[in-house]
């Protein structure tokens, strides 16, 4: 098994790769979500990521879906303390922003529908320049000195955000944003790249980067607009976005290089993110047990400075 990484300074470790709690209650049901989380701890894997928000954009839904059905597992499986546990507030509609008391009321929501009394990494989802600095730090310690949360990490927040943040944390000594999670792929890279990656590395913070596989572009399964179907949930948004000449020549290096370890596209497109020195533990999500497992084996692929300056060039922009 591969070794663990520690997120930013917080004494949390995890293995290199984390689940993305927002296919529960959406593309996964109860029974599949537990079969996913069961596979994955099996596996030795532990960090789960998740947010109050998952899944209310699914119709029917509210919100809380996910936590509720983590919380489901926890209770059946017993595997509450195999888990390093990360959800996040500010985004959901029911409470929104990141004042002191929507995030006292907002963490008490997860704590319930997890069932359990702590949460590991309890991350902002995004800024809230309404909200002074000072308040929702101050808020975060609280929860901290009461044994709620162990850490806190920032979703979504510009390099100028992060950095004031900071800079507020060692003025009022206050804890700090252990980590970051940011959008960051083999396709989108200019927006963690330019100006991100150099102050996480600075400062020592962990990186969670999301849409780790591009909603599952890099997995090569679109490379058509009739491939669209493939996914109900995201396949026209996806072959919009990535549908194109930079794109498909993103997939021809993924084939290249996966043909030269044997390996899968997506494989190779997260052992591109775990062999960045600033990336902690890309989220992937899967709805398919057999499809978790693949990824999965991505911790275990090791590419060659040929093979990253390959995947590099075809992923330059312009």
């Amino acid at each position: 098994m591969t070794a663990t990484r520690e997120l930013g300074r917080s004494g949390l470790h995890v293995r290199p790769i984390a689940f993305g709690g927002n296919v529960f209650g959406w593309s996964a049901d109860e029974k599949t979500s537990f079969a996913l989380l069961d596979a994955f701890v099996d596996a030795g894997f532990n960090l789960i990521d998740t947010a109050d928000v998952y899944s209310a954009w699914v119709p029917g839904n509210h919100g809380g879906e996910s936590e509720t059905l983590l919380g489901r597992w926890f209770a059946r499986s017993g595997k509450r303390e195999q888990v390093v546990l990360a959800t996040k507030v500010a985004k959901w509609a029911e409470q929104p922003g990141l004042t002191p008391e929507n995030i006292s009321a907002a963490l008490e929501g997860s704590l319930a529908r997890l069932q359990t009394d702590y949460i590991d990494l309890y991350q902002a989802h995004e800024d809230d320049p309404s909200t002074p600095l000072e308040a929702t730090l101050g808020a975060f310690a609280r929860l901290i000195e009461q044994g709620k949360v162990r850490a806190i990490g920032a979703s979504n927040y510009s390099a100028e955000r992060l950095e004031c943040a900071l800079k507020v944390s060692a003025d009022y000594h206050l804890p700090r944003y252990e980590t970051l999670q940011p959008e960051y792929n083999l396709y989108d890279r200019a927006g963690y790249e330019d100006a991100l990656e150099p102050l996480v590395q600075r400062e020592g913070i962990g990186v969670i980067s999301y849409y780790a596989l591009a909603s599952g572009f890099l997995s090569g399964k679109y490379r058509s607009r009739d491939d669209a179907g493939k996914s109900s949930a995201r396949g026209n948004a996806v072959v919009e976005k990535y549908l194109n000449p930079r794109g498909l020549r993103i997939l021809d290096a993924l084939d290249d290089v996966a043909s030269k370890h044997a390996a899968t596209a997506s494989q190779v497109a997260l052992a591109w993110l775990l062999a960045r020195p600033s990336v902690t533990a890309p989220i992937v999500s899967a709805s398919r047990v057999e499809q978790l497992h693949d990824v999965l084996a991505a911790a275990r692929l090791a590419l060659s400075t040929q093979d990253i300056a390959e995947l590099d060039a075809a992923s330059a922009e312009g």
